[in-house]
């Protein structure tokens, strides 16, 4: 069984629109509904299995086509869902 949470309102900063290729960005956020954290460390891996069972934020890192890093992040009560370049935070 594949493991899924709510997302909420999904946004993009400016700069990561201008910036990314957005079918990187489609997929990623996939990939981050569906607990693959991409390019995160196994400590923030299992802080992350953790916060899907504890409603907690998530925070996933990935790079798109042009390999320009870039991070989602879901907010605890599941009510936004952010993508945004490292430098945007």
């Amino acid at each position: 069984m594949t493991r899924t949470f709510p997302l909420g309102q999904v946004v993009i900063t400016a700069n990561a629109e201008q910036v990314l290729n957005p079918i990187s960005v489609v997929r990623a956020i996939a990939r981050h509904q569906s607990c693959d954290w991409g390019e995160c460390c196994d400590e923030d891996r299992k802080t992350n299995d953790d916060a899907v069972q504890n409603g907690d934020r998530t925070f996933s890192v990935y790079r798109d086509s042009n390999d320009t890093k870039f991070w989602i992040i879901t907010e605890s009560d599941r009510s936004v869902t952010t993508v945004l370049l490292p430098e945007d935070y």
